[in-house]
């Protein structure tokens, strides 16, 4: 296709706004995007290529610079390059191209968002988290997380010589990063200050047991890069406690807040008031279902756990067989063949009785509720296998935007695999998928009055533990501080599970529908290869993808 004039002049006032700002700091650029009206899909790639690299800070002292000046001297940069979005005209573009701008008008406007109202660099320690030991199921870490992470779990000892200067200017970072650090965080949100303060001292832990690696002890210059992090760490986590003292605000963001950031940066089509009425419903569902599917099985024997590493190996195994199998001869989705390497990286460990948490008392009774959650590893896989064509939605979106369709697709797929049979051969196993569905609507129910700042977070805990069935949120506290703090740090990511199944379920029956009115039968293989074709986007654009429709849409889109 023949480059219009129109188009390549706005690809090259984007080329030169970067390079300006690349060359001269985000202070010095000066350049104006050029207004006008675009109706070039090629010019939104280019835009989107643009405000990536503009939404990576610039760096001070070596790390990522957070600070209040910065923000400001860039605000005017980031508004042209809003401008020039919405100056392109997406008439008679395709249903694929118009959701790949409602991409990137989201993440501008998570960007606006956490400028104005979230602001983690200010109000929340958890943020600056730099060493992570494992990779999310999800696209990117759940949570805001600085630009400067130490990804430990990317590295193979012993290292490379590559991989240790990796290693070593990764974690020379923290230094300097910590020092902005305390001059960044003037928020008075008390909750996630103190929960914050566990992040720091845990990365402490982290760094020491890294510094004992055999392979590590005998490297002086490495060692002695480590000692540095390890000081720096401890000496924020002891700033953060002496200031907790003074800290008395809330840290939920507000009804009204909550419902814009739903409705326009994650695009959920649903207020505060909506979420609390569904997960009220599903909290209800569930219980109902579970006692229910309890009187069916009574004269069932009880499922028996496994009670030893060779027990849990032998179900482990049979789990993961079973669940592939299904999928591909039940004609659920396309089974590709990196699914079950994906799923068999993930498929745990024997835990003794009394350190077991919510999610692996489940799994010692019965693998397969979790392994279906565990969808996310095969959504990584072809991440990594069939990366998707266009540029927008290859990687993962920012600032948690695919929760629904992740979060939302792992949680209801657990029950739609057992509404279409995976369970036949253990009926006591649909209890376990009911617990799991009130434990989810549970933890969000509470999450949404802790941003209301209705409740405290240790309330909201409350909630998460006390309507979780059969006291399993009651085994192991530290999953219930995590869970309740990530929701907090994150709007809208606790309701996802949940909110995202009941979007999902919308889509199905559109989908469904759709096809009824055409005379055509319904193949589950045929949504859910859909759904997996369209990639890791909000649900409510891959509704609108696979039906053609936007009318749920009409609360963000009018």
């Amino acid at each position: 296709m023949k480059i219009t004039t129109i188009s390549l002049a706005f690809l090259t006032m984007i080329f030169i706004g970067c390079q300006t700002e690349k060359k001269n700091g985000p202070e010095e650029n000066q350049t104006q995007t050029k207004n006008f009206t675009s109706n070039d899909y090629r010019d939104l790639v280019a835009l989107f290529k643009a405000w990536r690299a503009f939404e990576n800070p610039p760096l001070l002292d070596g790390a990522p610079d957070y600070t209040t000046e910065t923000f400001e001297k860039r605000w005017p940069r980031f508004k042209e390059l809003q401008a020039s979005l919405k100056a392109i005209d997406t008439t008679n573009w395709s249903v694929e191209n118009q959701v790949d701008w409602m991409i990137v008008w989201a993440e501008m406007n998570g960007y606006d968002f956490n400028h104005r109202i979230l602001k983690p660099w200010v109000r929340d320690p958890a943020f600056y988290k730099v060493v992570w030991t494992a990779k999310s199921d999800v696209p990117a870490h759940e949570g805001p997380t600085n630009h400067g992470t130490t990804e430990l779990w990317t590295y193979n000892f012993p290292l490379s010589t590559e991989e240790r200067f990796r290693l070593m200017s990764n974690l020379k970072v923290i230094a300097p990063f910590y020092t902005q650090a305390k001059k960044n965080l003037t928020g008075n949100a008390r909750d996630l200050w103190i929960a914050g303060i566990r992040d720091i001292q845990n990365q402490r832990v982290v760094l020491t047991e890294l510094k004992a690696n055999e392979a590590v002890t005998e490297d002086a210059e490495l060692v002695a890069v480590i000692d540095e992090a390890i000081a720096s760490t401890n000496d924020l986590a002891a700033w953060l406690q002496t200031e907790s003292e003074s800290k008395t605000g809330p840290s939920g963001i507000g009804k009204e807040n909550y419902t814009w950031y739903l409705q326009n940066v994650h695009l959920v089509p649903l207020t505060w008031e909506d979420e609390v009425m569904i997960l009220k419903r599903e909290l209800a569902r569930a219980w109902a279902s579970l006692k229910l599917e309890e009187h069916r099985n009574r004269n069932l024997p009880e499922l028996v756990d496994a009670d030893s590493p060779e027990s849990y190996d032998t179900m482990a195994d049979a789990s993961a067989k079973s669940l592939i199998d299904f999928l591909d001869q039940q004609d659920i989705v396309t089974v590709k063949p990196y699914f079950e390497t994906a799923l068999r990286e993930h498929l745990g460990e024997f835990i003794p009785k009394e350190q077991r948490n919510f999610f692996t008392i489940g799994e010692h009774y019965d693998p397969r509720p979790l392994y279906s959650h565990f969808y996310h590893w095969f959504e990584l896989a072809r991440m990594d296998n069939e990366p998707h064509k266009s540029e927008i939605r290859k990687g993962p979106l920012l600032y948690n935007i695919f929760d629904s369709r992740n979060e939302g697709t792992a949680t209801a797929v657990e029950e739609m695999f057992m509404q279409a049979g995976l369970y036949d051969d253990s009926p006591q196993t649909k209890e376990i998928v009911y617990i799991m569905i009130a434990q989810r609507a549970a933890r969000g129910l509470g999450s949404l009055y802790a941003h209301a700042n209705e409740m405290t977070m240790e309330e909201a805990g409350g909630i998460h533990s006390e309507y979780t069935p059969r006291g399993w949120m009651k085994t192991e506290k530290e999953l219930l501080l995590f869970e309740q703090h990530l929701y907090l740090r994150q709007p809208g990511y606790g309701s996802s599970y949940i909110t995202g199944k009941y979007l999902l379920e919308a889509a199905l029956a559109d989908y469904t529908r759709q096809k009824e009115l055409q005379g055509e039968p319904f193949a589950p293989k045929d949504f859910f290869d859909t759904l997996n074709s369209i990639g890791n986007i909000p649900i409510s654009l891959g509704h609108w993808q696979m039906t053609g429709s936007k009318e749920h849409l009409k609360s963000i889109t009018e």
